[in-house]
C-alpha cells in the first residue's frame, strides 16, 4: 500500500501478511496527535480550580500519565485481535449490543475532530492579525480550507499517510516548541506563581478528572486501531509503553510550562478562555509568530487526523456499509458544519467544549472499564469471523458489559455538575442523597462520575465477567481441537 494510495482496508481484520513494525513505530502517531499547543492552555483549565501550582503539577501528572495508561493496555487488544477498537469490544457487549457504545464514541470522536479544526481556525485568525495580515472572515475561511483538506485528505487516504505525516509533524512541531518555551520563559514570574494557595481535595481531584478527560480518557474508543497493524507476535508490553510513552511525555511538559505560564500572568489566563491557542501568541516576538501558527496548526492536525480515520472507522463499526474512505469524508462534512457554526456564529467556546468533555467523558469512561477489563480476562486471540456475526461466540447482545455500561452512566451522571448549558442540568442528582454538599457544595465541581463510571465498568466485568469469557475462548478450543495458546 503506498502512501499516496487509499487504504483498501475497513474494520476487517488485517491480514498476517499485511501486519507489520514494532511497537516502537507507535510513538510517532501518538507523540504528534497530543503535542499540539492546547496542552499550554489546560495551564489555566487546571489552576481555574482554585489549586496550588504544586497541586496542579501534580494532578497533571497523574491525570496523563494514567489516562494515556488506559490508552496503551486497550491497544494490546488491538495488537491481539488486528480490528479497530470498536470492532473488538464487540466481544465484551456482543455483537449488536456494541452499537450503543460505538454511537457514543463516534460523537466523541467527531466532537474532538472539530473542536482541534476550530482551534487551528482561529489560532492562524489570530496571529494573522497579530501581523497585519488581517483577521477577517476571509482568513478564517482560507485557513479552514486549507486545515480541512490536510485533515479529511490524510483520513481518507489512511494508514500509511497517517503514519508518515504523524512523523513529520513530531520532527517539526517537537522543534518548534522547544524555541517557543525559550521564548516565553522570560514571561514567567515565579513569585506569582509559587503565592497560589493550595485548594481542597475536591478541587484537586476536579483537576485530575479534567486532565484525565482532556487527554487520554478521550482517545481510549481508538487505542487500537494504530496498533492493529503490528504483527500478533509483537510484544505487549511494548505496546503499552510506547503508546504510554508517546502520548504522555509532550503533554506533560506541555502542561507544566503552561501552568507557569498562566499562574504568571492572570490576563493571560483569562484570554486563554476565550482564543485558547491565539492568545498564547501575545507573548511572543512578532518575528516567531509564523512558526507559531505553524506549530500550533500542526499540533491540532496531528491530532484531527487520528479522530477522523478512527471516527470514520467506528460510523463503519455501527454498521453504515460504505468504504472506509466514504465513512471518513462523511465524518468531514460534519466536522466542516460543526466548525463553521463554532467559528462564524457561536458565541463562546470554552464552556461548551467543558461541557462537552464532561458529558460523554462518563460513558466513554464506563466502556473504558469494561473493556479494560475485558482485555486483561483474555488469554487468546479473538475469534475473527464471530466478530462479525451474531450468531457467533460473542453472540448478540452481553446484558452483564451494557448493564455495566448503564449503571456506570447512571452513577456517573449523578455525580458530575455541568452548568454549561441548560439542557445539561439534570446531572448531579446524587449529590445530594449522598451528602456531597448538592450541586453548588464543595464536591460539585469534582467530576466524581468519571471516576465511579470507570471503576463500576472495570471492577463489574472484572468480577462478572471471568465465566463469559472463559466459555468463549472454551469454544475457541473445542473448535481448534488445542488448548487456546497466551497471546503476550
Amino acid at each position: 500500500m503506498g502512501l499516496t494510495s487509499v487504504e483498501a482496508n475497513g474494520i476487517n481484520v488485517i491480514a498476517a501478511a499485511e501486519r507489520k513494525g514494532t511497537p516502537r513505530q507507535l510513538f510517532w502517531p501518538w507523540f504528534a496527535a497530543n503535542i499540539s499547543v492546547l496542552g499550554l492552555s489546560y495551564g489555566a483549565y487546571v489552576l481555574g480550580f482554585g489549586v496550588s501550582f504544586w497541586q496542579a503539577c501534580a494532578a497533571g501528572l497523574v491525570g496523563i500519565v494514567a489516562s494515556f495508561g488506559l490508552v496503551g493496555f486497550i491497544a494490546v487488544a488491538g495488537k491481539r485481535g488486528s480490528a479497530p477498537t470498536l470492532v473488538l469490544s464487540r466481544a465484551a457487549f456482543g455483537v449488536r449490543g456494541n452499537i450503543v457504545p460505538t454511537l457514543v464514541a463516534w460523537i466523541l470522536n467527531v466532537g474532538w475532530e472539530t473542536v482541534l479544526t476550530v482551534l487551528a481556525t482561529l489560532a492562524t485568525a489570530t496571529v494573522f492579525g497579530r501581523l497585519g495580515w488581517s483577521s477577517g472572515d476571509a482568513t478564517k475561511v482560507i485557513a479552514f480550507v486549507v486545515i480541512t483538506m490536510l485533515v479529511v485528505g490524510s483520513a481518507a487516504l489512511g494508514f500509511d499517510m497517517i503514519m508518515r505525516l504523524q512523523a513529520i509533524i513530531t520532527v517539526i512541531t517537537g522543534v518548534l516548541t522547544v524555541i517557543y518555551f525559550a521564548l516565553a520563559a522570560g514571561k514567567i514570574h515565579w513569585a506569582a506563581v509559587s503565592s497560589t494557595h493550595s485548594g481542597p481535595a475536591p478541587a484537586f481531584v476536579g483537576a485530575v478528572v479534567l486532565v484525565m478527560t482532556g487527554f487520554g480518557l478521550s482517545w481510549t474508543q481508538m487505542a487500537g486501531d494504530y496498533s492493529r497493524y503490528l504483527p500478533r507476535t509483537a510484544s505487549g508490553g511494548g505496546v503499552v509503553w510506547w503508546t504510554t510513552f508517546g502520548a504522555s511525555v509532550a503533554p506533560v511538559f506541555l502542561l507544566g510550562f503552561g501552568l507557569l505560564l498562566a499562574g504568571s500572568s492572570a490576563s493571560l489566563s483569562s484570554a486563554i478562555n476565550t482564543d485558547p491557542i491565539g492568545a498564547l501568541s501575545a507573548i511572543l516576538p512578532t518575528w516567531y509568530l509564523v512558526p507559531f501558527v505553524i506549530v500550533a496548526v500542526l499540533g491540532l492536525v496531528g491530532g484531527a487526523v487520528l479522530d477522523i480515520y478512527s471516527s470514520g472507522l467506528t460510523l463503519l463499526a455501527a454498521g453504515l456499509r460504505v468504504p472506509r474512505w466514504s465513512a471518513a469524508c462523511i465524518d468531514g462534512v460534519l466536522m466542516i458544519g460543526g466548525t463553521i457554526y463554532v467559528v462564524f456564529f457561536a458565541s463562546s467556546f470554552i464552556g461548551p467544549f467543558e461541557g462537552f468533555l464532561i458529558t460523554l467523558g462518563v460513558p466513554i469512561a464506563a466502556w473504558c472499564g469494561v473493556m479494560l477489563a475485558d482485555v486483561l480476562l483474555r488469554r487468546s486471540s479473538y475469534a475473527d469471523d464471530d466478530l462479525f456475526s451474531a450468531a457467533g461466540r460473542y453472540g448478540s447482545v452481553r446484558w452483564v458489559p451494557v448493564a455495566l455500561l448503564a449503571l456506570g452512566s447512571v452513577l456517573g451522571f449523578g455525580l458530575v455538575v455541568n452548568s454549561y448549558a441548560s439542557w445539561l442540568s439534570w446531572q448531579g442528582y446524587l449529590l445530594a442523597p449522598l451528602r456531597l454538599g448538592g450541586k453548588t457544595g464543595t464536591w460539585a465541581g469534582a467530576n466524581l462520575g468519571v471516576l465511579v463510571a470507570l471503576a463500576a465498568g472495570f471492577l463489574g466485568w472484572l468480577l462478572l465477567g471471568r465465566t463469559a469469557v472463559r466459555r468463549q475462548e472454551a469454544t475457541a478450543t473445542a473448535a481448534a481441537g488445542a488448548p487456546p495458546s497466551a497471546v503476550t
